[in-house]
């Protein structure tokens, strides 16, 4: 019996969910399915600057998760850049953050309208 999954801690869920080409239809055969886990991992890496390390802290999860998330993540934006797939982040086992503690949303997220500018590593 495996043990039970921990949810991903996620600070804050996209603006818009569904990306892609201007003139496609979304059809399931062209549609690529993207976890809020694996968004969260996109977000604190490539657009917050975090550290695979930090970006575990962060979420809650071992670094090598954090890895695994991660390269499955860039896989699918790839997938859908280069092969003019839709791309819609939904789902996954993930736990929403309520906090307004920098340990939180400390550096760029805006959930709450605050900015926390973290100086670090």
């Amino acid at each position: 019996m495996s043990r039970p999954r921990k949810g991903r801690k996620v600070c804050c869920l996209p603006e818009s969910n569904i990306f892609g080409p201007l003139n496609a239809l979304i059809n399931q055969e062209d549609l690529i399915l993207m976890l809020v886990d694996e968004y969260e991992t996109v977000r604190l890496i490539d657009l917050q600057g975090f550290t695979q390390e930090e970006c575990a802290k962060q979420m809650n999860i071992a670094r090598t998760t954090v890895q695994r998330i991660y390269n499955d993540a860039r896989k699918k934006l790839a997938e859908s850049l280069v092969n003019g797939k839709v791309l819609r982040i939904e789902g996954g086992d993930y736990e929403l953050c309520e906090s307004l503690e920098k340990t939180c949303c400390y550096r760029g997220c805006n959930r709450h309208g605050l900015n926390f500018n973290h100086k670090g590593g």
